[in-house]
């Protein structure tokens, strides 16, 4: 019996230190909180083999290869040999009138290209971005100006180069951000609710840089304000306004966390389904400003929350925080009563747990409800996804 503990024990901490790396897998990812962005423009331009502006013309419809593919014909090259009035078979996400940009991989007949419409103002913006090699932040700097550009493509490119980048690189250009735009965007209705959340981590940053103290009270109450507003189900962003307040106030965001009510029982479950991730960043990032241990605890007070205590035991055995053992084995017999999960995330928190109290937990378990444990250890033994 021991045995089989000890081998459950040593496939789950195995699990869960692959999920922390999939997890952390970008120490330093600027905007964790933007959601899946793609390459941007000037990432897919130094990229190509060739790279040009053309003309989309004829129909767009299905390739071999069942992608939507439509013919363009080359106007100018700005990378490769491909002559003007040259014509490419481009893959396409939908049907495209008018100018295009032409991305080419391969050269010659094995060339794999793909188009993008583009206006003049996109035509201009794609072959004058600063080129990849640049450092970081200084290209940073140049897309900071660009973000909520009245051209839709514009502010989407912008957004996407910081979605990618470093979360070092964006504090290192934090002096490129108009913070009176920041405190608008925040606020304003009409933002994409996934750039809010770019917004409020950049405003934290900002507050957190800047010398001027009316600036920094100012973005902090707007991140405050937000925070507070009425909302509806579902408000994407959410997390990167409270890792913004973690970033502006330190171990003073925490607090306010606890003052705004978000970790009692009573909170909306998807704003602290937020508030798990902007603790995972403090957790990652933070950590010269907030101690991890105050990380923690605040995820530890998430543990009599149904909605997301099993993700606070798995967060927590992740932190290799393990002062909230007895807790959380007398959660299989609250909140696990019902919820496989919580049964999952209990018995892979004690099983990875070194404790001596852990092993006593899971052998009066075993004594209790032997087949549920080891349904539970069996479970938790295989790769957590996010």
């Amino acid at each position: 019996m021991a045995r089989a503990i000890h081998k459950a024990s040593r496939r789950i901490r195995t699990s869960l230190l692959a999920a922390a790396v999939v997890a952390w897998a970008g120490p330093g990812v600027g905007c964790p909180f933007c959601g899946v962005v793609g390459e941007s423009l000037s990432m897919r331009r130094d990229a190509a083999t060739t790279f040009a502006v053309g003309e989309s013309f004829g129909t767009a419809a299905p390739g071999p290869d069942g992608f939507l593919r439509q013919p363009s014909r080359v106007v100018q090259t700005l990378r490769g040999d491909v002559p003007a009035g040259f014509t490419v078979s481009a893959r396409v996400a939908g049907p495209l009138t008018g100018s295009v940009l032409l991305f080419a991989s391969g050269e010659g007949e094995h060339a794999s290209w793909t188009a993008v419409a583009a206006n003049e103002a996109l035509l201009g913006h794609v072959a004058t971005a600063p080129a990849v090699t640049i450092p970081a932040a200084q290209r940073l700097r140049w897309f900071a100006t660009r973000l909520e550009h009245p051209e839709p493509a514009i502010a989407a490119d912008a957004f996407t180069e910081f979605g990618l980048a470093p979360f070092a690189a964006v504090c290192e250009a934090a002096d490129a951000f108009d913070p009176l735009a920041l405190e608008a965007w925040i606020h304003e209705a009409g933002i994409d609710a996934r750039r809010r959340g770019l917004y409020g981590l950049a405003a934290g940053i900002v507050a957190s840089r800047s010398p001027d103290a009316g600036v920094r009270r100012r973005l902090g109450a707007a991140l405050t304000a937000e925070i507070e507003s009425p909302a509806d189900d579902f408000r994407a962003g959410f997390d990167g306004l409270l890792a913004g307040l973690l970033v502006a106030e330190g171990e003073g965001g925490l607090d306010e966390f606890e003052r705004l009510g978000l970790l009692a029982t009573t909170a909306r479950p998807v704003d602290q389904r937020h508030l798990l991730a902007a603790l995972r960043f403090a957790w990652e990032s933070l950590d010269a400003t907030i101690p991890r241990v105050r990380v923690a605890e605040t995820t530890a007070a998430l543990l009599g929350s149904p909605a997301v205590a099993a993700e606070a035991v798995v967060d927590l055995a992740r932190y290799g925080s393990w002062e909230s053992v007895d807790e959380v084995a007398r959660m299989w017999a609250s909140l696990g009563r019902d919820d496989p999960l919580v049964r999952r995330a209990v018995a892979g928190y004690l099983s990875a747990c070194p404790l001596p109290a852990a092993r006593a937990h899971l052998e009066a378990l075993r004594g209790a409800d032997a087949e549920r444990l080891d349904a539970a250890l069996e479970a938790a033994a295989r790769p957590l996804a996010r």
